[in-house]
């Protein structure tokens, strides 16, 4: 049997990249293609536990190495019980947020270090690391502004944080941008919705 892909989408809060996901994962299916569409933190039981945990608002004292801890932990079980299976499979996997979610947010808006996170997640991981990561990149103020238009999208504890730690953030996935340039492609959010689609479409279809 034909090994999947595993595809991973990332970006700040706000960038659009959920959207994005669901018109790839559909259109990629009505293509013929084995498709599953997944998120972190979540996408199994145990793992949407551990999320509503970490985004809950009212935990505003959760320590930031508790944090990264909690997020490898759900990462661990979201792979052993859902991505790694439909892998042997042979399916395509979309996820949102990987460990570069991670690296950017607490290693480097958290001030953790990417490299020590990245050490948590090493443990967590084996080694298993996507393919191809699509960054969906807008300014964090554009980000939060389309947040905020959006009555329906779930508002969470990082939605809280001041303006300085988007920032941050955004630095932190440009930061590992030159560090997986060969693994991680940059799509500016800020275009209309179609042709971050395109940008995004085309630069998969050539890895799958």
């Amino acid at each position: 049997m034909k090994k999947g892909k595993f595809i991973t989408v990332e970006g700040p809060e706000g960038a659009g990249k959920t959207t994005i996901i669901d018109m790839l994962a559909t259109n990629l299916a009505n293509e013929g293609y084995q498709v599953l569409q997944t998120r972190e933190p979540g996408g199994i039981e145990i793992a949407e536990q551990i999320r509503s945990v970490i985004l809950d608002k009212k935990n505003t004292k959760m320590d930031p190495r508790t944090e990264a801890l909690l997020y490898a932990a759900a990462r661990r079980q979201h792979l052993a019980e859902k991505v790694k299976p439909a892998l042997d499979e042979g399916s395509i996997i979309l996820c949102d947020r990987f460990i570069d979610s991670s690296l950017a947010y607490q290693g480097y808006a958290r001030g953790l270090g990417i490299e020590e996170v990245y050490s948590i997640n090493s443990f967590a991981i084996e080694g298993m690391m996507p393919e191809l990561t699509l960054y969906f990149d807008i300014e964090p103020e554009a980000g939060l502004e389309r947040i905020n238009q959006h009555k329906g999208r779930e508002v969470n504890r990082l939605d809280l944080e001041k303006l300085d730690f988007h920032h941050k953030v955004r630095e932190g996935y440009l930061k590992l941008m030159e560090l997986y340039p060969e693994r991680i492609f940059k799509i500016d959010a800020s275009k209309p919705l179609e042709e971050v689609y395109q940008q995004a479409e085309t630069k998969l279809k050539k890895r799958i």
